[in-house]
């Protein structure tokens, strides 16, 4: 039986992808290590937020139900210059469901940095303190996709803008281990193994996620499934990809200049940002990912 370790972990933005984090949490945890401190951009930011406030397990749930089609009155469309989905609906569903409780991070029981990018004074914004909700909000502002969070002195978009892996951001601790998770990397992607269903369940499971994944293509199509020819890429698609390179090769720079004690890697091919019908896939992957850069490292 390995040594029981206090591990600090940063999380990276990635957008629907950063539901394997989850799987990652829960695969440390199964060990008997304990998270000493926490770090996040976007999606990194939501989960590790969930975590530290204690909500994370009753998100998942909530999340593996999100093949119900009524998951699109969440949506809320919008006109605005700066993004075509105002977050409000999905975020005060959050509240509503107390995934967000009302609470200032310096007082969580773990330590956590939510990153977001300030766009019009070209700096990070690191929140370690003020409310849990604002910071998270900030952090998963997707450019041109979710409108951004408005200050008097500023504009904040996703923190995965200027750094999609905040290693350098994790709050200090007494930790043994800084573990990052990087679900934006370029590597070949192995499905994994999902536990079996019943027939009936799987067809009446499929059917529906047939459905919603229709609908959600005619949005957000999946990397895998656009032609790469340059004719071929729409407005999103060409704004997705450009985002994917810039991040990839700023999570490159900071591996190298601030190495983790342990890296795990999820396939950026795994999904699209917006396929949270595949939440399920996503959260096993993660834990899979985990526990062979676990076992790697004997711990």
């Amino acid at each position: 039986m390995a040594d029981r370790r206090k591990v600090s972990i940063a999380l990276s933005s990635g957008g629907a992808r950063g539901l394997a984090h989850i799987g990652v949490i829960e695969e440390i945890l199964r060990r008997g290590h304990s998270i000493a401190a926490i770090s996040g951009s976007s999606m990194g930011a939501f989960v590790g937020g969930l975590y530290a406030a204690g909500t994370m397990e009753g998100y998942k749930k909530w999340v593996l139900d999100l093949d119900k089609l009524d998951v699109f009155s969440l949506i809320d469309f919008t006109f605005s210059t700066h993004g075509f989905i105002k977050g409000e609906k999905v975020f005060d569903e959050m509240k509503k469901q107390g995934f967000i409780p009302k609470v200032n991070i310096e007082k969580l029981t773990i330590p956590l940095a939510i990153v977001a990018a300030d766009i019009i004074n070209n700096e990070e914004i690191v929140f370690t303190s003020g409310d849990l909700y604002n910071a998270v909000r900030a952090s998963v502002s997707i450019p041109n996709v979710f409108t951004p969070i408005e200050r008097p002195d500023g504009m904040l978009v996703d923190g995965g803008v200027l750094n999609p892996l905040p290693i350098k951001h994790v709050p200090k601790t007494n930790s043994d281990l800084i573990i990052a998770v990087d679900v934006n990397a370029l590597i070949p992607y192995k499905k994994p193994k999902l536990p079996k269903i019943k027939k009936n369940d799987a067809d009446k499971e499929q059917n529906t996620i047939d459905q919603l994944k229709a609908k959600w293509n005619e949005l957000f199509l999946s990397d895998q499934k656009k032609s790469t020819k340059k004719d071929k890429l729409g407005y999103f698609d060409m704004l997705n990809r450009t985002i994917q390179v810039m991040q990839d090769k700023i999570i490159q720079y900071t591996i190298e200049t601030s190495p983790p004690d342990i890296l795990i890697q999820i396939s950026k091919h795994a999904g699209g940002s917006f396929e949270f019908f595949k939440a399920k896939e996503f959260i096993e992957a993660g834990r899979q990912a985990c526990a062979l850069a676990l076992d790697k490292n004997k711990l």
